[in-house]
């Protein structure tokens, strides 16, 4: 089955209101063209700024977190009706930094995934191993059990919506990448686990990218896998001509 790629720019911690406006003006004309879809996860700061400057272009805006109560005493957080107030679209949940950060855990990311979803957001839930995890042979227990406890509740129709992101953490912000074949692998786990909740045909309709050191040099190897979607972009994303370069793979 042909899935349409999904390219999605991870801005993290970067980025003033000033700088989005300079990024996104460079971006704009960059991935135009883009033959997948595209997304932008800006800082909270940036969000309004953001949706208001992609208006009428192939780029979407979404959140790098949320919570998952609709309001309450959680300082410093930002729920669902906020971020759709904006105009956001995507939120970014369980990414390994939250885990590792501000104690994330897979039942956390269930409640975030079932918020978002229950809402109208589309969640690009992430998964990976650690170094040591890879190096212990769990790595497809471990993916497994995140991707099984991420969908704990959701219907058929609701998981079709779902953008799941393989991310293993030894490969994120080092420069290290898994090799096509490691990270299509992981990708297969995580499709035939869904395929086994649900069925084969919800599992094909699944997009999976890989995230990790994905960069307009090794783009085109990870993205030509028959297991791996597209790519959730770190540090490559806040250059316009790298993020195009990704979003314009034709494979």
């Amino acid at each position: 089955m042909s899935r349409k790629k999904v390219i999605a720019g991870n801005w993290k911690m970067n980025k003033t209101p000033e700088e989005t406006r300079q990024l996104i003006s460079e971006l704009i004309g960059a991935v135009k063209d883009a033959k997948s879809d595209v997304i932008i996860c800006t800082p909270y700061t940036s969000l309004a700024l953001a949706v208001e400057l992609t208006q009428n272009t192939n780029i979407v805006v979404g959140a790098q977190n949320m919570h998952y109560e609709q309001s309450g005493a959680f300082t410093g957080e930002v729920s669902a009706d906020m971020l759709l107030g904006l105009g956001v679209k995507y939120v970014i949940v369980g990414h390994s930094e939250r885990r590792q950060y501000f104690g994330e855990t897979d039942e956390t990311v269930n409640k975030k995934v079932t918020t978002a979803l229950s809402k109208g957001l589309v969640p690009i839930v992430c998964c990976g191993e650690s170094l040591q995890q890879r190096e212990q042979g769990i790595t497809e227990e471990l993916v497994r059990s995140q991707v099984i406890i991420a969908c704990n509740g959701i219907s058929k129709e609701d998981v079709k919506k779902i953008i799941i992101a393989y991310e293993p953490i030894w490969a994120i912000g080092t420069g290290k990448t898994a090799t096509e074949q490691q990270a299509n692998d992981v990708c297969k786990v995580i499709r035939t686990v869904i395929g086994e909740l649900y069925d084969s045909e919800t599992a094909d309709l699944v997009r999976i990218q890989y995230g990790g050191s994905m960069n307009a040099k090794n783009a085109a190897q990870l993205l030509s896998m028959p297991d791996i979607d597209g790519g959730l972009i770190g540090g490559a994303s806040l250059k316009a001509g790298d993020f195009s370069v990704i979003t314009n793979f034709n494979g």
